[in-house]
């Protein structure tokens, strides 16, 4: 299979409770009519990190910009109490393994550059809920 060229590391939260697993998100999508998943990758409460796609498939994480980034995201980043208030509840879990898996995709794409769902051109939501380009500025190739 031919590879992408991955110009974007997208960092989102999936909008859902931090209870959510993997299959939810699956049934998400499908219940969305996506033939593939939002996410490459995405970093359960307690930390774990599955690949819901590989790498040279496309999946629909930022509109317009699928083919050519690399879509990656927490579970979570909504107020359990209110679901329509958007907020950064990254476990410390979710931190670490998140932070790894960035690393491990900037080694992959180096030229790449990780930012946030909001911060592509026209997109007006909040996704991740948290500075994605400030937090890992840090992380090089």
């Amino acid at each position: 299979m031919k590879m992408r060229k991955i110009n974007y590391i997208a960092v989102h939260c999936t909008a859902s409770p931090q209870s959510w697993a993997v299959m939810n998100l699956e049934n998400e999508f499908k219940n969305k009519g996506w033939k593939n998943p939002g996410y490459h990758y995405v970093v359960t409460a307690d930390g774990k990190i599955h690949q819901m796609l590989a790498d040279e498939l496309v999946s629909n994480g930022v509109k317009g910009w699928n083919h050519c980034t690399i879509n990656v995201a927490y579970v979570g980043g909504v107020n359990p109490k209110n679901i329509h208030e958007a907020i950064d509840n990254r476990t410390p879990e979710q931190n670490v393994s998140l932070r790894n898996l960035l690393k491990a995709l900037k080694r992959k794409y180096p030229k790449a550059v990780i930012q946030g769902h909001h911060d592509f051109p026209g997109v007006h939501k909040a996704c991740p809920c948290f500075d994605a380009k400030q937090e890992y500025s840090d992380i090089t190739a």
